[in-house]
Formats: C-alpha cells, sequence, structure tokens
C-alpha cells in the first residue's frame, strides 16, 4: 500500500519546540534531548496493546513522525488492551484502523502506515532511527535485528504474556549516552582545599558527588590556574572529596565553587543473536534473582511452539505446557555453565498465560519500551542493557479455580483477560465499586487501564470519578485522553467520555464529579458514599489532598492504592485495611527553604534569586494591592489590621505610594514606576548594603565578610539597549497597568523610549541610620518596626497624609493573580527579569525563562511514559484487591526509575501494632485501624461497663470540644453528675 496514507502534516516548524505543550516534559528530557527527539522516525510494528501503548506515549514525546505496521486484521479478543481500536474496527487492518487515533495525540508528530514490504526489503529500515518489534516471532527478530545493528538503527523489542514481560535493547556499538541520570550536576560552595588536594565543602555541606565523577572549579582566590580546571573526584567522606596533587597551583587563600561535570557513557550493545547466547540483565525484582534465566529460556520456547503451531500455547492447556517445558529443558541443556534450574510449574505458567493480553502489563511494558526507544534517539538517560523480564504471578487470584474451560475464549472484548485470570474472576472485575480521585495523567492512564480490564462495567459495578480542574494546553501531552478541543472542559466530563467511547460497556457506569475531596465537601462524599465503595485509587498531585483521602479510607476501612511520579521516578504504594501502614504513616521531607537575609541580601545561587523575583512579584501586584483595597473598603483599617502587622510604617507608606504618590493615570507613568524600581531594587539598594558592609568589611573574628557563600555586589547601571534590563521595564509596566486598569497594549518601543530618556534620576546617598540583618541568627532589625514602632507621630502624620477612603467611594485595584504558563501576561517576564538582574547584581549565572518557570511556578517534571509504567503496576496490585487478598506478603509497593533505568519492589510494611493487658491476658490492638464500634445506640453506664469488661479504664470521654464524661470527679459525684446509678 501507499506509504503516504493517512499521513498527517507536521504544522511544527524545523527545530520548534513547543513549550506551551510541551512544558513538564522539557523539565525532564531538556532542548537538546527534545531536539533530537524531533528529528528522529519510529518505526513500530505489532499494534495489539503493546504496540498502541508504545505507540501512545512516543507520540505524546514529540518525535519527528511515527510509521506503523501490522496487516493483521483485528480481533474481538485484541480489545482487551489495544484502546484505539472499536468493535465496528474488528476485520480491519490494525494499522490502518489505529493510525487516525494515534495521529490525534499531536499535531506535531505525524503518524502514517508504513508499506506493505517494510519488513521484507530491510532497505527500507534505514530511514528510521529507530525500530520497534512487539510480540514478533523470535526468527524474524533476528534477522530484522542483524540489519538494524549492522546500519546503526536502534532496535527494540518487547512482548508480553499474560503477567509475564521481556524487553531487548540494542542501540549499537559505541553508543553515547550524554546523561546517564538525567540529575542536575550538583554544585557547591569551598570551604578550603589543603595542599594535598583534599576539598571540603562549606559548613560540611553533603557534596553529592561520587567516585570517578569530574568536577570544575570558579572564583577560587590563591589558586587562580585552577579555576575552569577539571579534575576527577575521589570521594573521602559525605564533606570531602580529593582531586589529587594540586602543589603546581599555589596556596588557597579563600572562596570558591564546584560545579559536576556530566560525562558521556560509551555502551557496545551486542545483536540480538549475541545476546541469546549470553544474555545480560537488567533486573525487575531482586526477590526473584533467579528467575530471568528461566524466563529467557521459556520465552525462546514459546516462540518455538509459536512458530510450530502458528498460534500460542491454549490458556490452562496441560499438553501444550508439557511441549513448552520439555523445549525449554532442551534450550537450557544448551548454555553449558549459565544453565538454569527451570521451575516446571514457572514454565506451566508462562504456557497457560501465553495467549493473555492484560491493560495493565502492556501499560507497563509499554512506558517502559516507549522510554527506551525515546533514549535511542535522544542519548538521554540510561538504557536497558540489554534483556529485562518482569512477571507479577502474585497477581493471579486464588478466590476463583482456574480451569481450561473457565479461561477459554468466549468471543468478547475481554478474552485476552479471561485468558488469564477466567471468567468467573472477570465477572468479580466488572463488579468493582472503584473511586478515583483526580482525572489528571496518572487518571487518564487508571481510566484507559480500568475500561480494557471492564472494571466496573457488570451490573453491580460502578467508577466514581471526581476532579475540580479543567483542561489546559501543558496537559495535551501526557492526559492523553483530552484533544485541543477540551482545551477549558472539565477534566473528569472529558476523561469519562472517551474511555466509554474505548468501552461502550462503561455507559451509564461512570458517575463524574467536578468536587475536591476535603473537609468543605463531606456532604458530597458523606458515609453512604465511603460505604458504597469497595476501593479507592488516588491520582493526585499534592500531598494535601493525599494525605485527606489516606484519613478518610482508614476512617471507613477502605483499601487504597497510592502512586505518583516525578519525570522519570515513580512510586506505588498500597493501603490494606487492619493490614498495612497508611500513606500519612510517613512523611516526605520537608520542602527546601532559603534562610530569609540570604534571599534578602546575600544570595549565591539562582535559586535564591527566583525565589526572591517571585516574592517581588507578590509584593508589587498582589500584597500592596490588597493592602491599598483593605484600607479602601475597611473603615478601621488603620486602627484595627495595622496593629496586628509586622510593619506598619511600610504598609502605610506603600499605600501612600499607591493612592498619592506614584498613582498612575496614564501607561507612561507606569513606565515611570517601572524604571524607579529598577533604580530602587539593582542600584540604589546594592548601593546601600555595600555602604553597610563595604567590600573590605572584617567580621569580629577577623576573617572577610564578603567569603564563603557571601558574595560580594555590584550595582547595576540602567542601560535602555539593554534587553534583560528592558524587559524588567516592560514587565513591571505592564503589571502596574493591569493593577490600575490601564490599556498597556501595543505600546511601541518608542513609547519607551521617549519615557526613559526624559526620566530623571536622582543620585542616591546611601544611609548610616539603614540597619541589615547580617545572618539569621540576628535580630532582623525590620522586625522593630511592628506594633512597638517607637515613633507613633511619624505613623499618625503617614496615616493623615492619606486620602479618606470615603472620597474614593467604589475605587478599587485589581490584584494580579499569578498564573505560570500564559506567556502573555508579563508574569514569568518580570520574575525572569528580576531573577536574572539581581543574579547580575552578585555575578550569578542567570537562568532563561523556563528554568525560572520551573523553580518560581513549582512544576513538577511529567512525561507519558513514567506515567503509564506507574499506573500498570498499581492495577497489577488492584488484581489482588478483587481477588481478596489479605496477607501482607500478597501485595508489593513500588519504586522505578526509568532513566537509570531502576525497578525494586518491596513488601509493604505493617500496620503498628499495640498491647494491653484485658481480663483474659494479653490483647492486641492495631493502633491505626482497629476501633471499638457500636452498632446501636447505648447509654453512657453500658459504654463505661463494656470497657470495664474489656479491661479498660475510661478516664475522660468527649467529643469534639465537648466534655462527656471524666474520671476524676469523685464515685458519687459521677454518678449523680453522669447519672450512672
Amino acid at each position: 500500500m501507499d506509504s503516504t496514507k493517512m499521513q498527517i502534516d507536521s504544522p511544527a516548524a524545523e527545530g520548534h519546540i513547543d513549550e506551551g505543550l510541551y512544558s513538564r516534559q522539557l523539565y525532564v528530557l531538556g532542548h537538546e534531548a527534545m531536539k533530537r527527539m524531533s528529528q528522529s522516525d519510529v518505526l513500530i510494528v505489532g499494534l495489539k496493546g503493546l504496540g498502541v501503548e508504545i505507540a501512545k506515549n512516543i507520540c505524546l514525546a514529540g518525535v519527528k513522525s511515527i510509521s506503523l505496521y501490522d496487516p493483521t486484521p483485528a480481533a474481538i479478543a485484541d480489545l482487551s488492551a489495544q484502546f484505539f481500536l472499536r468493535e465496528e474496527d474488528v476485520g480491519k487492518r490494525r494499522d490502518e484502523a489505529s493510525a487516525p487515533r494515534l495521529a490525534e495525540l499531536n499535531t506535531y508528530t505525524p503518524v502514517s502506515v508504513a508499506p506493505d514490504n517494510v519488513l521484507t526489503d530491510l532497505s527500507q529500515l534505514s530511514r528510521y532511527k529507530a525500530v520497534v518489534l512487539t510480540d514478533y516471532p523470535l526468527s524474524k527478530q533476528l534477522r530484522i535485528n542483524a540489519y538494524c545493528h549492522e546500519n546503526k538503527i536502534s532496535f527494540v523489542s518487547v512482548c508480553t504474556h499474560g503477567l509475564f514481560g521481556s524487553i531487548f535493547c540494542d542501540f549499537g556499538e559505541e553508543f553515547a549516552v550524554v546523561d546517564p541520570t538525567g540529575e542536575n550536576p550538583v554544585s557547591g560552595i569551598l570551604a578550603g582545599i589543603d595542599e594535598t588536594g583534599l576539598v571540603t565543602a562549606l559548613d560540611e555541606s553533603r557534596h553529592g558527588l561520587e567516585d570517578g565523577d569530574y568536577v570544575t572549579f570558579s572564583e577560587v582566590e590563591g589558586m587562580d590556574d585552577l579555576n575552569g580546571a577539571e579534575f576527577k573526584v575521589e570521594v573521602k567522606g559525605p564533606y570531602t572529596f580529593s582531586i589529587g596533587d594540586v602543589a603546581s597551583y599555589g596556596t588557597y587563600v579563600r572562596g570558591g565553587q564546584f560545579t559536576q561535570v556530566k560525562k558521556p557513557k560509551i555502551i557496545n550493545f551486542k545483536s540480538l543473536a549475541d545476546q541469546i547466547s549470553q544474555p545480560e540483565f537488567v533486573y525487575s525484582d531482586y526477590a526473584k534473582f533467579e528467575r530471568p534465566m528461566q524466563l529467557h529460556v521459556g520465552f525462546q520456547a514459546l516462540h518455538k511452539f509459536q512458530e510450530a503451531h502458528g498460534s500460542w500455547p491454549r490458556p490452562m492447556n496441560k499438553e501444550d505446557a508439557a511441549e513448552v517445558y520439555k523445549t525449554a529443558t532442551e534450550i537450557a541443556e544448551t548454555y553449558g555453565d549459565l544453565k538454569p534450574e527451570l521451575d516446571e510449574k514457572l514454565i506451566n505458567e508462562l504456557s497457560f498465560q501465553a495467549s493473555g493480553n492484560l491493560s495493565p502489563m502492556c501499560a507497563l511494558f509499554g512506558g517502559m519500551a516507549a522510554q527506551e526507544v525515546l533514549k535511542s534517539v535522544s542519548c538521554k538517560f540510561g538504557p536497558i542493557v540489554q534483556y529485562l523480564y518482569f512477571d507479577s504471578l502474585e497477581s493471579l487470584p486464588s478466590s476463583v479455580e482456574r480451569t481450561e474451560e473457565a479461561c477459554k475464549p468466549l468471543n468478547t472484548r475481554y478474552d485476552g483477560q479471561i485468558a488469564v485470570f477466567g471468567k468467573e474472576f472477570q465477572d468479580k472485575i466488572a463488579n468493582m465499586k472503584q473511586f478515583l480521585v483526580g482525572a489528571g495523567a496518572i487518571g487518564c492512564e487508571m481510566l484507559k487501564n480500568w475500561a480494557a480490564m471492564g472494571l466496573g462495567s457488570g451490573p453491580n459495578g460502578k467508577i466514581n470519578v471526581t476532579d475540580m480542574d479543567t483542561i489546559e494546553k501543558s496537559n495535551l501531552n501526557r492526559q492523553f485522553l483530552f484533544r485541543p478541543k477540551d482545551v477549558g472542559k472539565l477534566k473528569s466530563e472529558c476523561a469519562a467520555n472517551a474511555v466509554q467511547h474505548m468501552n461502550p460497556d462503561l455507559e451509564g457506569k461512570i458517575n463524574t464529579m467536578r468536587d475536591r475531596v476535603g473537609q468543605d465537601t463531606e456532604n458530597v462524599f458523606n458515609e453512604d458514599f465511603w460505604q458504597g465503595l469497595d476501593a479507592v485509587t488516588n491520582a493526585l498531585d499534592n500531598v494535601d489532598a493525599r494525605t485527606y483521602v489516606d484519613r478518610r479510607c482508614v476512617f471507613f476501612q477502605k483499601p487504597l492504592l497510592e502512586s505518583g511520579t516525578l519525570g522519570t521516578k515513580g512510586n506505588t504504594q498500597v493501603v490494606l485495611p487492619r493490614v498495612t501502614e497508611s500513606y500519612s504513616s510517613s512523611q516526605d521531607p520537608p520542602e527546601v527553604s532559603f534562610p530569609m537575609c540570604t534571599l534578602r541580601s546575600f544570595p549565591n545561587r539562582i535559586e535564591h534569586t527566583i525565589a526572591w523575583s517571585r516574592d517581588l512579584f507578590e509584593t508589587y501586584f498582589v500584597q500592596s494591592v490588597e493592602n491599598v483595597n483593605l484600607y479602601l473598603s475597611q473603615p478601621n483599617f488603620t486602627d484595627s489590621t495595622l496593629k496586628q502587622s509586622g510593619n506598619q510604617k511600610q504598609i502605610l507608606q506603600t499605600i501612600k505610594d499607591y493612592l498619592v504618590t506614584y498613582k498612575p493615570i496614564t501607561f507612561e507613568e507606569c513606565i515611570s514606576w517601572a524604571r524607579k524600581e529598577f533604580e530602587e531594587q539593582f542600584n540604589n539598594n546594592i548601593q546601600q548594603l555595600l555602604f553597610t558592609f563595604p567590600k573590605d568589611s572584617l567580621t569580629s573574628s577577623g576573617t572577610p565578610f564578603w567569603s564563603g557563600p557571601k558574595r560580594a555586589p555590584s550595582p547595576l547601571t540602567f542601560d535602555a539597549f539593554n534587553p534583560e534590563h528592558m524587559q524588567f521595564i516592560k514587565a513591571a509596566a505592564n503589571l502596574h497597568a493591569f493593577n490600575y486598569g490601564i490599556k498597556g497594549t501595543n505600546i511601541d518601543d518608542s513609547t519607551y523610549k521617549r519615557v526613559l530618556d526624559n526620566m530623571i534620576i536622582p543620585e542616591f546617598v546611601p544611609s548610616s541610620s539603614v540597619k541589615i540583618q547580617a545572618s539569621d541568627n540576628e535580630p532582623d532589625p525590620n522586625a522593630s518596626e511592628g506594633t512597638g514602632f517607637s515613633d507613633q507621630a511619624e505613623l499618625n502624620n503617614l496615616a493623615d497624609s492619606l486620602p479618606h477612603p470615603s472620597t474614593l467611594a467604589g475605587y478599587r485595584l485589581t490584584a494580579v493573580e499569578f498564573e505560570k504558563d500564559d506567556d502573555t501576561n508579563f508574569h514569568m517576564d518580570f520574575i525572569t527579569a528580576a531573577s536574572n538582574l539581581r543574579a547580575l547584581n552578585y555575578g550569578i549565572p542567570t537562568a532563561d525563562k523556563h528554568k525560572t518557570k520551573g523553580i518560581a511556578g513549582k512544576i513538577i517534571p511529567a512525561i507519558a511514559t513514567t506515567t503509564s509504567l506507574v499506573t500498570g503496576l498499581v492495577c497489577l496490585e488492584l488484581y489482588k484487591l478483587i481477588d481478596g487478598k489479605n496477607k501482607i506478603e500478597d501485595y508489593k509497593n513500588g519504586f522505578v526509575n526509568l532513566a537509570l533505568p531502576f525497578m525494586a519492589f518491596s513488601e509493604p510494611i505493617p500496620s503498628a501494632k499495640g498491647k494491653y493487658m484485658g481480663k483474659n491476658g494479653e490483647v492486641v490492638l492495631d493502633k491505626l485501624w482497629d476501633r471499638f464500634q457500636y452498632d446501636s445506640d447505648i447509654t453512657l453506664k453500658e459504654f463505661l461497663d463494656d470497657m470495664e469488661e474489656k479491661g479498660l479504664e475510661v478516664t475522660m470521654l468527649s467529643s469534639g470540644v465537648s466534655l462527656l464524661y471524666a474520671s476524676f470527679f469523685p464515685k458519687k459525684k459521677r454518678e449523680d453528675r453522669y447519672h450512672l446509678k
């Protein structure tokens, strides 16, 4: 067929990256990796559930083009995992039916169907940067891989069989990984370098380096030739490292910083033919250390069976399993010293599930394989070298009997799942009542998996999904159920509609809500709601919401499946009533914060200046405006509100500036205000700081004041031809104009130039009366200007100089509401410019708008591949919940980092237990899950008697703030007071 059929032209300009669409992904991959991806064509062979999952993730990531090849007619059983096929597509070519729906995901990535001879005329593969084979015969894999290996085409082969999966990667010889880990280079301030080359970090800060890392130095005094030179590191301790002999560099005096240098890693991949006989494994589960080699042999035996019979072994068929096991034992004999001890039950299970097709496994391996493809074309992150095997046999049900009759195909969309679990378990899945909290990235993937599984589709089944957010453009890169036409619509409704089209059995089975789950909505998510659930799944992006849902699950004794992602990292957690600890039982480390005096006067990192500029944004355009509006709306503002504030004088002065002194009428006056603030922040304040602490200042101990983390600043002289200076002026003027409702559109550069040329900036004279906090150990001199401000007369004069609110009836300013993703609102322009100007004051390397947005907006890096993998792991645990497993060893918490790559599992932590001596001996209680519950009303005396019978003494009983009973009253008074006779 014509290779151009269904081609959709890319509207992207060569090398252009749409930061609005890819913003969260850019914080993971970076611009260079994204550019390499945007120049790479990818071929994907096989469009069942696994193939379409890989194609979906690669398409969202944004490669140059994707070609699909799978001429096989779609079968009804494909719908067990192939979410882009519909029942009306049965009988059509899988690639032709899937291509249009995949093409909708990303207008920057054209999707086409490859020509029919793409795998027979291998020369056609030369146009691709990467080739992906899914569920493809091994003998044909060998032929295609040989061509790819010789022609430096990246090759990935991946397959799943029920709860088993395998992936193989070959990126050719001398493959260079530009950034093996994806972590930001570590850096730090020096405390010293001795004559032996031992480097000590300042204030015993952990340096974060490892043996073999490389570092460069800058701003080191006394060892000038050291600056810019590169050294290999030998770690001596958490705070020290050695760089070897430095005798020729002179003697260290003071100052300096070190920065880690990222070095490319060269990997020599071997061909599939070589790796089959001598495999290298990445271990996915260290509790199954002996299993990869067994599965390596078992998968080869499966392929031999498929080639001999033209089909995979039949579900739960013992004859087919015996043949697979016999073949596996013969293959194992060829491995000599590598020969594995085969577990017959394991190989039999592999045969029993060979024709099974599970959406969670496709999500897991589809996320992993797609990331490997992206690694191969971007050279970012460490690849799988070269095999990875995985199984989740723990997910097999024990509550139903799996027989050949129970697992036979029924000509339904769930046949791929029935082949593994049986029809009876499929009915259990269909009748689950599930609550999904959140319909964003994880929520979309979860709903897609549930739709393919048929979760909640039965007569007693139900899915409740809630999300208060609406869809934004940046969501489209990883929340694949949404399309550009959905921007602005409610996430929960769009997601539900999308998966109901995927599986019509869910029509009328999804209850969509737009309420935040919290204390203010307990009338919506009431007791009846929670009691009607079988399980809860979180798909949230903040700790507070997770903690609240967790508490409700503990209160109502409901199992909770928790997960989260951060770039290439992800985790899953199972919370099981009366068995495991809850999400809230452990806490994440607190968010990093910076000392106030560092932000105010002594920044030494770009993160410090970004935090300062973000605060300046709030001060100028939010807090000051809100104070003005409070003054205008509250008659007693100066009497009551100010007495509770930390700085009465500053607030009054701000109100006067905004309502009198610098109140603008025209946009030109907003430009003047911006120029005045430039001078104040980047010149005058720096001059004052240097007046208070001159560059030659010494501390009380005789050491230079400007040393270590304190960098001596320099004032900036305004230059209208400097783009950074003008960016501050333009952004500040437009935001100030917005506060006052002044139109600032279509103001050309000539207007700015005219206003700036006509301004007279008075010379600044530093004052000896200004006090500056030298460290956080000293009291803040500004704090004295609180409620105990000494000069009440000055305060009264300031208050009297303000216009009375009655003279400005109805007048209000408009506060700015920070929005980081709108490139036209000047918010990030201002913060970036202010941060970089302050960085220039202190000699700190500046940051572009993209990096500044990530830090100032606290953006969580996110990619579709990690989300796909994590939801696959969650759904494997969901199978266990549906089965009713209640032993802690049945479940697994997962931890992944696709960048390394790394995958590990641990048994959930059991809930804490306590004990007490009852009347009949020691009683063990679960401190988290146990409670004394009464199903009917009882009197206080009956309750106290029951507690006494249990061996417990009640000393106090309360409800909220009301004391209902106290044991400290004398007995007679207790009996009379509480009617206990």
